[in-house]
């Protein structure tokens, strides 16, 4: 009825989910999902993506609530959730903002056994997950998401063309140590 012919972009369950499943491969069984906006809908399903997946692997997933506004409050609730439950062995943190103070919670706890992951993509996650401090990002390419719509509507008006699938999935991809160089190469080149 909004005259829509496509959704580009990445579902957040689906992802979260693909992201525990990843974590479950790597030995996870017991996970935090660090949400840094409680009842965002697209975040509260990454985490339950996260928790199904880890749950349909026998583990568990508990979600850590953390302020945007307030990164060190968010450390300390990091560590806190980490230091009160010592059978935790992974972190999925919903964005680069709930990923940072992550970083700096296990460095402050000079915790490295701890399986750490992210959505989507900064310097410093790159950086990370180059280094083998996290073990990936979840990338919904945005940059597809930008330039395939314009792909499709020019097709669509100038030569009347679809697609049958209405839901065009660019994510999740996921950036591993394997191919985070790559990446942030083509991050500084305005194209990742």
């Amino acid at each position: 009825e909004l005259g829509i012919l496509n959704h580009v972009g990445q579902t957040e369950y689906e992802a979260g989910f693909g992201g525990g499943q990843r974590m479950a491969e790597a030995g996870a069984t017991n996970g935090l999902c660090i949400n840094q906006e409680v009842g965002n809908v697209a975040l509260d399903l990454r985490c339950q993506g996260f928790a199904d997946a880890m749950a349909e692997a026998g583990g568990s997933v508990s979600v850590v609530a953390v302020d945007l506004a307030d990164p060190i409050d968010s450390q300390q609730r990091v560590a806190a959730a980490v230091t009160s439950n010592p059978d935790v062995d992974s972190i999925l943190a919903l964005g680069p903002t709930g990923a940072a103070p992550t970083l700096e919670a296990m460095a402050e706890l000079g915790n490295e056994d701890i399986l750490l992951a992210t959505f989507d993509l900064s310097p410093e996650v790159l950086d990370a997950v180059e280094s083998g401090r996290m073990l990936f990002a979840i990338d919904q390419q945005q940059f597809l998401q930008g330039y395939l719509p314009i792909v499709l509507l020019t097709l669509n008006k100038e030569n009347l063309n679809t697609v049958a699938n209405p839901v065009i999935m660019t994510g999740p991809g996921f950036v591993t140590p394997d191919n985070a160089a790559q990446v942030k190469d083509l991050s500084a080149a305005g194209t990742r």
